[in-house]
């Protein structure tokens, strides 16, 4: 990919995902969207796993398997599509495929066959941060995936009293102004620190101060949800 990658955080709640290769690269694409609850993913491989970790997988409610290679047709339905055989000529054949049905696909061993390209990416409760080396260094992304991870569970509370206080707010039906303003100065405040070193005192304090009176008695509720 000569170009830089456009990034974005795709939702598979009413998607079919479909990966061609149950090895070590087919199996970490198949767990991985099976984090993210798509509606399927459809394991074509040539041959059932014989082991333990493999049949996990596969016993998942959501997921297909095929012992057979994919077809044109079995692409059709498809949102997403990992090309993760262990077969060049193969890989590059779905890849065709998936560019004329205008599939959005992941070729595993020739990045620049597909269009899309998997970054590392690091979770801390609700946040969510991907990283990607433009398919230069793997081995780099993951290594800073584990530093990503280490600086995201601090901040994971902030973002949940966020996420919790933001339809309080909202609900509020104040001028966007106020709520911008509201929303800003928490960002800016020392509230994430506090939060860090578990003082809620300090919590209850600042947030006293910056919300409107009519959420002050929630403060209680939402320094509980995290807790």
């Amino acid at each position: 990919m000569d170009a830089p990658a456009y990034p974005l955080f795709l939702s598979l709640r009413a998607s079919t995902c479909l990966v061609a290769g149950f090895g070590g690269v087919g199996r970490r694409k198949v767990a991985g969207l099976l984090a993210c609850a798509p509606a399927a993913v459809h394991v074509f491989d040539l041959g059932e796993p014989d082991d333990e970790e493999g049949r996990a997988l596969l016993r998942h409610a959501a997921v297909r398997f095929f012992a057979r290679p994919c077809t044109e047709e079995d692409l059709r339905p498809c949102r997403l599509v990992f090309a993760a055989t262990g077969s060049r000529e193969e890989n590059a054949r779905i890849a065709a495929l998936c560019a004329r049905l205008g599939l959005i696909c992941n070729c595993a061993d020739a990045p620049g066959e597909g269009d899309m390209i998997v970054p590392a990416v690091a979770r801390a409760d609700c946040l969510t941060a991907a990283l990607s080396t433009g398919g230069g260094s793997p081995a780099l992304a993951r290594r800073w995936r584990g530093e990503l991870e280490a600086w995201l569970a601090p901040r994971a509370r902030m973002a949940r009293l966020m996420s919790e206080l933001r339809p309080l707010v909202l609900a509020l039906g104040m001028d966007t102004r106020q709520n911008t303003r509201i929303f800003r100065t928490l960002a800016a405040s020392s509230l994430q620190d506090c939060l860090e070193r578990g003082d809620l005192d300090g919590c209850r304090a600042l947030l006293e101060q910056t919300l409107p009176p009519a959420l002050r008695d929630r403060i209680t509720e939402l320094l509980d949800a995290v807790a």
